[in-house]
């Protein structure tokens, strides 16, 4: 019997909620009023975790908000993005054990916090990938090291320190899960040598089975074993055709150059990952399916993550069984707005789910 599913919805800190995709709306722009709806509607939905992205250029604050809605939220998960280039790994252990124990313990018990490492340049400057995901493995054993209560005696390339750890700690002691995601062969040396969970954008079934086989070679040659994650938009309606006409209706009002502004915004607009997006919008039908229920023109209008699972609630289902059968153990989904996508697909989808916060155990 499968194990339970991670459900995670996505809380729009980064300026990415829109009616019409390429279309900005005041009502839906990031705020701290308007993400903290969503997070609420989130968890009263019964999802299990909420992404909390992060960017330098876009929206608001990351921990600055995760700070604040800990306080106010008594079940769901957070998933809080941290950019490594604008970190110092050892205050970041210290932030997130306060953070962990503001959050408390769900009324199962369950641990409240996990972490999504973004292997991030501080911004103004710039680094080359390889080094760039050299120091990101350096900052995740670091915080694994401080977090799990052990004296740190690091020496590397880029932090040197003989610390104790902080006297403040986690509720069970421990590191929360690290998430990570990235397609270059770096990222991939990177996620196999120090994340928990091995996030990918949208791929097709194909994709996916080969990225996962990838990565859990890399993983075994080091010794270690992955959970793994798919990010992916969602847009589920009562029929099919009712959400493949909602998903033309988000493209409805795009303008080619708007769209590709869009994309250009992004900290993350040239990266292996955005590239392979790109192949599978050129690689779709006209219609921009790639596959069964897998649309890729939501891409059209945004960097990263560029497709969405469409489809009736049974359609939605079945897609996401067959990623898990490939092993996916997480999904961290959204739609547009996040708000009413957020309650599709806790009517329609979520109760037909085995889900749950994720375990690494």
């Amino acid at each position: 019997m499968s194990k339970p599913l991670e459900i995670s919805w996505f809380s729009a800190l980064c300026d990415d909620d829109y009616e019409f995709l390429g279309v900005p709306d005041a009502s839906l722009a990031s705020s701290w009023e308007h993400c903290r709806n969503i997070v609420m509607r989130a968890e009263e939905g019964g999802f299990d975790n909420i992404l909390l992205p992060s960017g330098y250029q876009l929206g608001i604050d990351t921990q600055m908000f995760a700070g604040a809605i800990a306080a106010l939220t008594r079940q769901i998960r957070l998933l809080m993005a941290v950019r490594i280039g604008e970190t110092w790994p050892p205050q970041l252990a210290r932030q997130i054990a306060t953070l962990d124990r503001i959050l408390g313990a769900a009324p199962c018990g369950a641990a409240r916090l996990a972490v999504n490492i973004i292997s991030s340049d501080m911004p103004g400057e710039k680094m080359d990938s390889e080094p760039r995901y050299a120091r990101t493995v350096e900052a995740m054993k670091i915080l694994k090291t401080l977090l799990n209560g052990e004296h740190l005696s690091h020496k590397g390339e880029f932090y040197n320190f003989d610390l104790a750890p902080p006297r403040i700690t986690t509720l069970s002691g421990k590191c929360p899960p690290l998430y990570f995601g990235g397609l270059s062969p770096a990222a991939r040396e990177a996620a196999a040598e120090g994340c928990d969970v091995y996030l990918m954008w949208p791929e097709t079934l194909d994709g996916a089975k080969a990225l996962i086989a990838d990565m859990t070679e890399r993983a075994a040659k080091r010794g270690r074993t992955l959970k793994y994650g798919f990010r992916a938009h969602v847009i589920v309606r009562e029929t099919e055709a009712e959400a493949r006409d909602y998903a033309s209706r988000l493209l409805s009002k795009l303008d080619a150059d708007k769209g590709a502004e869009i994309r250009g915004k992004s900290l993350d607009a040239q990266t292996f990952g955005v590239a392979r997006q790109a192949e599978l919008r050129a690689a779709a039908g006209e219609d921009g399916y790639i596959e069964d229920n897998l649309w890729t023109g939501i891409g059209r209008a945004r960097s990263g993550c560029g497709a969405a699972i469409v489809g009736d609630p049974d359609q939605v289902v079945a897609k996401i069984r067959a990623y898990q059968a490939l092993g996916i153990d997480a999904f961290i989904l959204s739609g547009y707005p996040h708000m009413t996508e957020c309650d599709m697909f806790a009517r329609y989808v979520l109760p037909q789910l085995d889900h749950g916060k994720l375990s690494l155990d």
